[in-house]
C-alpha cells in the first residue's frame, strides 16, 4: 500500500509516539476499569474460556484504527513527473576535417583520419541540442554536411569521409571560409568552427588570415587542432603495384603560430594532439567550454491517497465495536 508513496505531511508522524503511550496507559489503567468483588474463595467463579483472555483485542483494534487515521493525516500520495526541455541559447558548429593524405598517416591508431572520425562521432553524439556540419578540405573545400538537428545524417556523412574524395593538399583558408559561409546566415547565440589539420596551408586561393578575419567579421569563434606526433610519423609516400600505399618515415610539420592566430583572432583555443587520447581529451575539453543552455520544466501531478486508509480506520473500529456489544458485552 505504501509502495512509490510519499507524503505531504510527514511531520505528523510524530503523533505515531502516542501508540505506545497509549500501551502504557492501557495496562495501568486495566485493572481500574474492571469492576472487582472480594469474596473468601473464587472458587466456581474463575472463567476458563477464551474470550476473556481476547478482550484485549479491542485495544488493539481501536490501537490500529488510530494508526491508520496518522497516516491518512500524512496524506500519502503518489506523485507523477513530466519533464520538458527547451533549448534557450543552442550552439551551430561546423567540423572542418582535413582529408589529405597525410591524414593516413599512422602515428595515431589505426591512422589520423580514423582516429578522429571515431572521436568526432563521440562528440556530435554528445551535442543532441545543437545544429552541426561537416565540412571537408584538402586542396580544396566542399560542404559535406550543411548544419543540421539530424545527427544521424551528420554521423552518417562523418562515417563517408575518405582520403580520395579532394585533390590533395592543404588548403587551411578554403577549409575555413567554407565553414564560414555555412554559419555567417545563422541566427543561433553562438557559431563555432572546429577546423583540424596536419599540415601547412599550401593550397586553394583564400589566405587563411582573410578567412579567420571573416569569421571575426560574422561573430565566429574557431577552435584549431594541430593533428600529428611530434618528430616523424610513417606516411603515405607512394603507391604500390597492386594500388595499396606505400609507407615511409616523413617529418610532421603543422603550421603551429598560423593555427593559434586563427584561434586567437576569432575568441577560440589552439590545441595539439599527438595520439588518440590527447584528440578525444581536446574534443572533450572543447565539449566542456561550448555549453547550451537549457531550460527543464517539471510537471508534477499528486494523487492523494489518504481514503483507503480513511476507510481501514473506519472498518477497524466498526469491527471493534461490534464486538465490544457483542461476544465481548459480557466482559466488558
Amino acid at each position: 500500500m505504501l509502495e512509490n508513496i510519499s507524503f505531504a505531511n510527514p511531520e505528523l508522524f510524530w503523533l505515531l509516539l502516542l501508540l505506545p503511550l497509549a500501551v502504557l496507559w492501557y495496562f495501568y489503567k486495566r485493572k481500574e476499569q474492571q469492576a472487582s468483588l472480594k469474596l473468601p474463595t473464587i472458587k466456581g467463579f474463575t472463567s476458563t474460556g477464551l474470550l476473556p483472555r481476547l478482550r484485549p483485542l479491542l485495544f488493539i483494534l481501536r490501537l490500529l484504527a488510530l494508526a491508520a487515521i496518522i497516516v491518512a493525516m500524512a496524506r500519502p500520495q503518489t506523485e507523477d513527473i513530466s519533464t520538458r526541455t527547451k533549448t534557450t541559447k543552442g550552439i551551430d558548429i561546423v567540423m572542418a576535417i582535413d582529408v589529405s593524405s597525410s591524414m593516413l598517416a599512422r602515428d595515431l591508431k589505426p591512422n589520423r583520419l580514423s582516429a578522429l572520425k571515431e572521436v568526432a562521432a563521440k562528440f556530435i553524439r554528445e551535442r543532441p541540442n545543437d545544429r552541426i556540419g561537416l565540412v571537408a578540405y584538402a586542396g580544396e573545400a566542399y560542404t559535406k554536411t550543411p548544419i543540421t538537428s539530424d545527427k544521424s545524417i551528420v554521423l552518417s556523412s562523418l562515417r563517408e569521409i575518405t582520403y580520395g574524395q579532394l585533390n590533395d593538399g592543404t588548403a587551411i583558408g578554403m577549409g575555413l571560409a567554407t565553414s564560414v559561409n555555412r554559419l555567417k546566415e545563422s541566427k543561433a547565440s553562438s557559431k563555432v568552427i572546429i577546423l583540424l589539420t596536419d599540415g601547412v596551408n599550401n593550397s586553394g586561393f583564400i589566405e587563411p588570415q582573410t578567412a579567420a578575419d571573416l569569421a571575426t567579421e560574422f561573430g565566429i569563434k574557431t577552435y584549431t587542432i594541430g593533428l600529428g606526433t611530434n618528430g616523424n610519423a610513417l606516411t603515405p609516400i607512394a603507391y604500390n603495384a597492386d594500388g595499396s600505399y606505400r609507407y615511409g618515415m616523413r617529418q610532421v610539420e603543422i603550421d603551429e603560430e598560423l593555427l593559434k592566430d586563427i584561434a586567437t583572432v576569432t575568441g577560440g583555443q589552439y590545441f595539439r594532439a599527438t595520439d588518440n587520447e590527447k584528440l578525444e581529451a581536446i574534443y572533450d575539453e572543447i565539449n566542456k567550454l561550448e555549453k547550451t543552455e537549457i531550460e527543464e520544466f517539471k510537471y508534477y501531478k499528486y494523487e492523494e491517497k489518504f481514503r483507503p486508509w480513511v476507510l481501514l480506520a473506519g472498518g477497524l473500529l466498526l469491527l471493534e465495536w461490534i464486538l465490544r456489544n457483542t461476544l465481548f458485552r459480557s466482559f466488558i
